[in-house]
């Protein structure tokens, strides 16, 4: 990282670096709306030789994360909550080095692709103020396209980090189940398809930072294995001729957009002109089963808020999904639970047929443009769990199939609209093969550069 080696050779000092970024993080938020709370004096403590030694980030408002620091998960319903420890995670990004300095904004329960919870009001796009910045990473992935720090903490069960990284221009990438650590209080999270990591600005920082901090720990459920070589050595290396495979057409419902969709065939065709096999061909996933399967998720998100807050949410104080939820968790039975994960199974097995046949999946990552905000309002009581699911579905219905496989996936900047908005193409591939995914997104980045596309709003 470019940061990182100023700092290792003396060009500028950690202090230097981190004074920047508290004043842009400031000025981001007065623009954006992106954090919680002012950013943190003073930061978290870290490893200052770490790797990423002095590199500025946030984490995000998804949970107990970061040992003794307050979250509410965007919820009114939520104080006095904090991480009695730290997340995995979170204990390797300050062994990495990294410099924490704010809490970004998030959806309530992170049940969103919107990031607009009525505890602290919409997150607003560096692009367009008028739009969404996806969720529920949204306030991480608005703080990093506006240039504030360059990288964020993000999460994702469904979409959540790559829908933001779509929607504000940035590369985001799911890793695999069991590639980055869930513990200590958990093995798996969501049954397997809740995956924390990061959205960033380039394929590089991505690659530096999966080495950093991409690998389970002791007794973790799932552990994915080792890369043969560096991320970062791996995108530095040709992955030969590949069978890609390309599809623009949604298996869970809905249209897409002819801009986003015409961004996915275009990377199609400069797959191709790279030398790969690229074939227009469809994802035989049954779409249902994706929306019982990611029920999963959605319990398991209201189980954790039941048990692992100190009182009881008001439920005069939640929003209208997010109550639903709750009442919803507490019905489910252990037939409901086995249902799902026969789902699940169904997916998983569908999913990795596919892959048997194909090295790298091409979809959009969503289906539409950036949406402005109240599209997806999550303060309307009408929803059940299954309904609020389709309705994110007809929004982003690329994303979440690839939750509940457990394969990594990820969001690249490759479009812009004719507005001058974001278009994220997704890609996919096999499971514990997050090293092809990065080098392919690193052909692509060097064919299509994104580089010097900056927003509006923009404080770097």
């Amino acid at each position: 990282m470019g940061l990182r080696e100023l700092i290792r050779t003396r060009e500028v000092t950690a202090a230097e670096v981190e004074d920047c970024a508290r004043r842009a993080l400031e000025r981001a938020h007065d623009e954006l709306n992106a954090l919680t709370q002012p950013p943190f004096d003073p930061s978290l403590a870290h490893e200052p030789d770490g790797p990423l030694g002095g590199v500025p980030f946030v984490i995000k408002d998804s949970g107990p994360f970061a040992q003794g620091v307050p979250f509410t998960i965007g919820s009114r319903a939520i104080n006095g909550a904090y991480a009695h420890v730290d997340h995995d995670l979170m204990a390797r990004f300050r062994a990495a080095g990294l410099v924490a300095l704010g809490q970004s904004t998030a959806p309530e329960f992170g049940l969103s692709f919107a990031t607009e919870s009525v505890r602290y009001g919409p997150t607003r796009n560096p692009w367009d103020p008028k739009r969404g910045v996806g969720g529920s990473s949204g306030g991480a992935a608005a703080l990093v396209a506006a240039g504030a720090v360059p990288l964020a903490h993000a999460s994702d069960a469904g979409g959540s980090i790559r829908v933001p990284a779509a929607s504000c221009g940035l590369v985001g990438l799911k890793p695999g189940l069991g590639r980055t650590p869930c513990g200590p209080a958990s093995g798996e999270i969501a049954f397997g398809q809740l995956v924390e990591f990061a959205v960033t600005r380039t394929v590089r920082d991505t690659a530096h930072l999966l080495d950093a901090v991409g690998a389970p720990t002791v007794g973790d459920k799932y552990q994915a294995p080792g890369p043969p070589r560096p991320y970062a050595e791996a995108i530095r290396t040709d992955p030969g001729r590949l069978r890609i495979a390309l599809t623009t057409e949604p298996w869970t419902g809905g249209t897409v957009n002819g801009q986003v969709a015409a961004a996915a065939v275009t990377a199609g065709q400069v797959l191709e002109w790279i030398g790969h096999a690229v074939t227009e061909t469809r994802l035989d996933v049954d779409g249902e089963a994706v929306v019982e399967a990611a029920m999963l998720t959605v319990v398991t998100t209201g189980g954790a808020v039941l048990r692992g807050t100190p009182r009881r949410p008001d439920p005069s104080k939640l929003e209208g999904v997010s109550r639903r939820v709750l009442a919803e968790t507490e019905e489910f039975t252990l037939l409901d639970v086995m249902k799902a994960t026969e789902a699940q199974n169904a997916v998983t097995r569908a999913v990795g047929r596919f892959f048997q046949e194909y090295d790298v999946l091409v979809t959009p990552t969503l289906g539409r443009l950036p949406a402005p905000h109240g599209t997806l309002n999550y303060d309307h009581s009408g929803h059940t769990g299954r309904s609020w699911l389709r309705r994110l579905f007809t929004y982003g219905p690329f994303t979440a199939t690839f939750n509940v496989s457990g394969n990594p996936a990820i969001s690249l900047p490759l479009g812009q609209s004719r507005e001058g908005l974001p278009i994220g193409v997704q890609l996919v591939a096999a499971h514990g093969r997050e090293d092809l995914l990065l080098q392919v997104a690193a052909q692509l980045e060097q064919a299509v550069p994104w580089a010097d596309r900056t927003p509006p709003l923009y404080v770097g």
